[in-house]
């Protein structure tokens, strides 16, 4: 059971934003037999939908997509390695996306063989800066290197919200932590947060880890905050 839950965490989630069926199909299939999990969209709009119950390990983007396009997206996609992937040849082109944030850029039509290993490249590159960055409390660990939260050895899927406010709170498990300072510090990742929301966030985030450790790890302070317990 454990060695089958620690291949399931292991597997890298791509992401693949592509309006093109045809290509995306032929992502899909071709990641899929590499052994990744593969999460899809068509729009940028879908894309930011997506990206508020998910976490993916890297980012397959196209630039041409209807509603929100890929460069508008891009900065949205802040502490996930993006790949680039479109038609545009343009070294101006390449040179903006790259200083705005994009790990790799690929032209369509493109090598198969070569993508893979631009791929194997960043996830390689994003779990040596993760590495080791392991935070535990009680029954609760999180991989900040792989996104990953188990509650008693238990797999936990967590918005990318819920995400950002736990790992504050593994972080300082003795401190009780402001609103003010919460909705601070989580901006980074979760820039779409607000005050009139934290409470529902924090609610369904102490109701996922209640529902598979059987207690709560999350206290609300009166008039303060929150902290674990």
């Amino acid at each position: 059971m454990k060695n089958a839950l620690k291949q399931v965490l292991e597997m890298k989630n791509i992401f693949v934003v592509d309006d093109d069926i045809n290509i995306g199909n032929m992502l899909e299939e071709l990641l899929s037999r590499e052994g990744y999990r593969v999460t899809r969209a068509y729009s940028g709009t879908e894309a930011l939908l997506v990206l508020s119950s998910i976490r993916p390990d890297l980012v397959l983007l196209d630039l041409m997509l209807p509603g929100l396009d890929g460069k508008a997206l891009l900065p949205r996609l802040n502490g996930i390695p993006v790949i680039v992937v479109s038609a545009k040849v343009g070294v101006e082109d390449k040179v903006d996306l790259l200083l705005g944030g994009a790990a790799d850029y690929v032209t369509k039509p493109f090598d198969t063989k070569e993508l893979l290993a631009r791929i194997a490249v960043q996830l390689r590159n994003a779990a040596a800066a993760g590495a080791g960055m392991r935070l535990e409390y009680g029954d609760i660990v999180m991989d900040t290197g792989t996104h990953n939260v188990c509650v008693c050895e238990q797999a936990v899927r967590l918005t990318k919200t819920e995400y950002a406010i736990l790992k504050l709170l593994l972080q300082n498990p003795s401190q009780v932590i402001t609103k003010t300072l919460l909705l601070e510090k989580i901006s980074e990742d979760t820039p779409d947060c607000m005050e009139s929301s934290l409470r529902v966030h924090i609610s369904n985030l102490r109701k996922k880890l209640r529902d598979i450790g059987g207690k709560d790890y999350i206290e609300s302070v009166w008039g303060i905050g929150f902290k674990l317990y």
